[in-house]
C-alpha cells in the first residue's frame, strides 16, 4: 500500500500541508502549522537563549565504564555546576550520546563553539556567512551549522546541561579511548549501549530518564537502543541516521559506494589518537597500554575484509547479509517518542521518510523533519521566516517534554516538517502528500529540443513508444562532477560549484534523457518512486544509475533524487516492496543477496525495476520533469571487480520497445501529460 499517516482533523486545505503567506501574529494560541513552531517556536528559542538554572558546567573526561564482558569504555560527564564550577547535586535527566569518532574531537569543537572570545566569534562569523547564490554558496551552507546548533547535538551541549540535564558522551569500544574492537553498531556494542544506561540509572546525579541523541552514526546507533527498548529510555533525538545501511550507501543496487572506504578509514585513524585531556593519567593507571594493544589487535578494522569483497566478492559483506541485518535498528519496536531529522540529499536519504514510516506510534510521539539538504550541513537554513528553529532548540524542546514533562507544545508541531524541493518548508499530517496520486510517464522516442546535449534527447509522455529502438550507451567519468558526487562526499563537492549542487547538464552529456512537456501550474511529487528499464548488455552484467530531475525553462536541470541497480540483482522481495492499492509497484525492494543474484544473458533484454529514494518537490509552472539514465555514475556507484569484468567491453542498450515497455511510476497531483496508474493484478506486476 501507498504509505499514508492520518492525524484525522489536522488535515487543512488541499495537501494538508500549510505554509503561511506571512508572519504569523503573535497570539496565545499557536499555529503549530508553520515550519517555525508559531509562539511555541519562539517560547522554545528563548529557551535556549535566554537565562539558566545553573551558571556553569563541570566537565570530567575521565570516567571508566566496565562492561560485562571486561571491556573499558571511556566516558566525559557534563553536568551543570554552580558559579564557582562545582557540580550540583540535585538528581537530573541524563542524555546519552555514543559516538565513534573520539572525544577528542568533540573536545576541540567545544573549546571552538565555547572558548571566551573564540567561541563567539566562530559563530557570529557563522551566522553572517550567507551566501545562497554564486561560488561561496555551498561553502556557507556548511559554515552556517556552526550557528544552527547542529554541533551541540553531535557534540557537548553547555546549554542544553546548564538547563538542567546531565550529559554522558562514550567513545564505542575500539574507538577513541575506549578499549577492545570496534563493532561498527554490532550487537556488542548495542548491548554496550544498554549497559551504559543502567550505568546511568544508578548514579546519584540521575532522576526521571534518559534520552538519546545524536547525528549519523551516533543517531543509528541511539535508534538501535530504542529498538531494543530499554526501561528508562525515554526519548530519541537522532539527526540523519538509518535504518538500512545497505540500500542507503553501503551496496546501493548492488554496488558498493566510495563513502564507505573513506569513512572507515576516517574512523580508524581517529581511534589511534590518544586523548590529551587523560593522556598522563592514562599512562599511570596503565589504560594507555590497554588502548594500545586493542588497537594493535585491530588496526584498522574492517578495511581488509572490505577491499578482499570488493576485489573478489568471496566476503559475504559485499553483498546483503546477515551481518548488516544484526546491524539494522529494529524501528518497529521503538515505543519512546522520536524525532528524526533528515535530508533528500543525505547519505541515508533513503531511511529519511522510512524511520518515520516505520515507527508504530501516534504522531506527534513521532515527528520527521527532512530538509533539501546533505549529510554535512543539516540545519543550515533553520531560523530564517518560516523555517524550523534552529536544532538544537528542537532537541531541547523535545527533551523538555517527554523528559520532564514540560507542556511546551512540541508534540503538536510538525508531525512532517518538509523542505519542498524547489518550494518552502510546511508541516503537515502525512507523507507523500495527501493530495497525490500513482502516475505513470513512458520513457519514449521522439525529441523535446531539451536535451541536445545529451546522448539522447526522448520524452516523457502518457503513452508508450510507437516502435521498436535500441538506445545504446557507454560508461563515463562525468558523474564525477555531479550531484551524486555531492552526495557520495557527504555534501562536501557542493563547494565547488553548481555542477555538483543544482546543475545537471554537464554529468547529462553521458545519459539518455527523457523529458516531460512544461507543466502550466506548481505540481507537485510527493513520495516513493520507481523507474522500470527494458535493457540489454553484450555483456553479463550491466550496470545503471537514473536521476529524476526538474527542467527549468533556461534549462536547469536539478537532480530531485536518484537510485541505482545491476541487472543481476533486479529480483524482488514482494514482501518488502511498496505497491498501490491496486497493486502497481511503487517501491522496489531488491534482495541483493549472493544467493538471489540473477544470471544476465548477453543481447537478451530484461527488466529491471531501480528504487529511487523518496522525495518531496514542486514544479513551477513552465519547469519539466526529467529521466536522466546512465550506464554508471562513479565514483557515487562503484562495481565489485568480478562485476567489472563480467561486463567488460559491454556496449548497454535501453531498449524501447512498445510490447515491453520503460516507464516511471510516481505520485503527482498534476497530469504532467502522464496517465493514471491503471487498476491491474499485483501478481502481474510483481512478475
Amino acid at each position: 500500500m501507498t504509505l499514508q499517516y492520518d492525524l484525522g482533523g489536522l488535515a487543512e486545505g488541499q495537501s494538508g500541508f500549510a505554509v503561511p503567506q506571512e508572519r504569523p501574529a503573535l497570539i496565545p494560541a499557536p499555529d503549530y502549522r508553520d515550519a517555525a513552531g508559531g509562539v511555541a517556536g519562539l517560547e522554545w528559542r528563548r529557551a535556549v537563549d535566554g537565562p539558566k538554572p545553573y551558571p556553569r558546567v563541570h566537565i570530567d573526561r575521565s570516567i571508566r565504564l566496565t562492561m560485562s564482558d571486561g571491556v573499558t569504555l571511556r566516558a566525559t560527564l557534563v553536568r551543570p555546576a554552580n558559579r564557582f564550577g562545582q557540580p550540583i547535586r540535585t538528581p537530573l535527566p541524563a542524555i546519552l550520546n555514543m559516538n565513534p569518532y573520539n572525544r577528542a574531537v568533540l573536545d576541540g569543537l567545544d573549546h571552538a563553539l565555547h572558548a571566551p572570545v573564540i567561541g563567539k566569534t566562530v559563530q557570529t562569523a557563522s551566522a553572517m556567512m550567507v551566501a545562497d547564490e554564486g561560488p561561496l554558496a555551498g561553502a556557507t551552507r556548511i559554515t552556517r551549522t556552526f550557528s544552527k546548533g547542529l554541533w551541540d547535538v553531535f557534540g557537548i551541549n553547555r546549554n542544553l546541561v546548564r538547563a538542567g540535564y546531565v550529559q554522558v558522551l562514550v567513545d564505542v569500544r575500539g574507538t577513541g579511548t575506549s578499549h577492545g574492537k570496534w563493532q561498527i553498531l554490532g550487537s556488542r556494542e548495542q548491548q554496550d549501549s544498554l549497559e551504559v544506561i543502567d550505568w546511568i540509572s544508578a548514579q546519584d546525579w540521575y532522576a526521571d530518564g534518559v534520552g538519546m541523541t545524536g547525528w549519523s552514526y551516533s543517531a543509528i546507533n541511539s535508534l538501535q537502543t530504542a529498538g531494543h527498548r530499554p526501561e528508562e529510555l525515554k526519548a530519541v533525538f537522532a539527526v540523519e541516521g538509518s535504518e538500512d545501511v545497505v540500500r542507503d550507501i553501503y551496496i546501493t543496487g548492488g554496488m558498493p559506494s566510495a563513502f564507505i572506504p573513506l569513512w572507515l578509514a576516517l574512523v580508524n585513524g581517529l581511534k589511534w589518537l590518544p586523548n590529551p585531556a587523560t593522556a598522563v593519567a592514562d599512562v599511570l593507571r596503565g589504560d594507555a597500554y590497554r588502548w594500545l594493544s586493542a588497537r594493535v589487535k585491530s588496526p584498522a578494522t574492517e578495511m581488509p575484509s572490505l577491499m578482499w569483497g570488493f576485489l573478489t566478492a568471496r566476503d559475504d559483506r559485499i553483498f546483503d547479509d546477515p551481518y548488516f541485518a544484526e546491524r539494522d535498528p529494529a524501528i518497529e519496536n521503538i515505543v519512546c517518542p522520536t524525532f528524526t531529522v533528515g535530508g533528500w540529499h543525505d547519505l541515508f536519504g533513503r531511511s529519511a521518510t522510512r524511520v518515520y514510516s516505520k515507527l508504530q506510534m501516534e504522531p506527534g510521539r513521532k515527528q520527521a523533519l527532512i530538509a533539501n539538504g546533505y549529510h554535512l550541513d543539516p540545519g543550515f537554513g533553520h531560523e530564517r521566516p518560516f523555517a524550523p528553529p534552529r536544532l538544537d532548540v528542537l532537541q531541547r524542546a523535545w527533551f523538555d517534554r517527554w523528559l520532564k514533562g514540560v507542556e511546551n507544545g512540541v508534540d503538536a508541531y510538525g508531525p512532517v516538517t518538509l523542505e519542498q524541493q524547489g518550494g518552502a518548508w510546511s508541516c503537515g499530517p502525512s507523507f507523500p502528500r495527501q493530495e497525490v496520486a500513482p502516475r505513470r510517464l513512458f520513457l519514449t522516442e521522439g525529441p523535446t529540443g531539451t536535451a541536445l546535449h545529451a546522448q539522447h534527447d526522448g520524452t516523457l509522455r502518457s503513452s508508450p513508444a510507437s516502435r521498436r529502438r535500441s538506445l545504446r550507451i557507454r560508461p563515463s567519468l562525468r558523474g564525477f562532477v555531479s550531484r551524486d558526487l555531492a552526495q557520495v562526499t557527504a555534501g562536501a563537492a557542493i563547494v565547488l560549484g553548481d555542477s555538483f549542487a543544482t546543475d545537471a547538464r554537464f554529468q547529462e552529456e553521458a545519459a539518455l534523457s527523457f523529458t516531460s512537456e512544461p507543466v502550466d501550474r506548481p505540481t507537485q511529487v510527493s513520495g516513493e518512486m520507481n523507474l522500470r528499464l527494458n535493457v540489454s548488455t553484450t555483456a553479463h552484467e550491466g550496470i545503471w544509475a537514473v536521476t529524476v530531475n526538474d527542467v527549468a525553462p533556461d534549462g536547469t536541470s536539478t537532480v530531485l533524487t536518484n537510485g541505482a541497480l545491476t541487472a543481476s540483482n533486479r529480483a524482488l522481495d514482494p514482501s518488502r516492496s511498496t505497491y498501490t492499492d491496486d497493486g502497481v509497484l511503487l517501491d522496489a525492494y531488491h534482495y541483493l543477496t549472493r544467493s538471489r543474484r540473477l544470471p544476465v544473458p548477453a543481447d537478451e533484454p530484461v527488466r529491471i525495476d531501480v528504487d529511487l529514494v523518496p522525495t518531496d518537490a514542486v514544479l513551477a509552472p513552465g519547469h519539466r520533469l526529467r529521466v536522466d539514465v546512465y550506464a554508471a555514475s562513479l565514483p557515487r556507484y562503484l562495481t565489485i571487480v568480478p562485476d567489472l569484468i563480467k561486463a567488460r567491453g559491454r556496449r548497454q542498450q535501453l531498449v524501447l520497445d512498445p510490447a515491453k515497455p520503460s516507464y516511471l511510476t510516481f505520485q503527482t497531483d498534476g497530469e504532467l501529460g502522464a496517465a493514471p496508474v491503471p487498476i491491474v493484478a499485483a501478481t502481474a506486476q510483481r512478475g
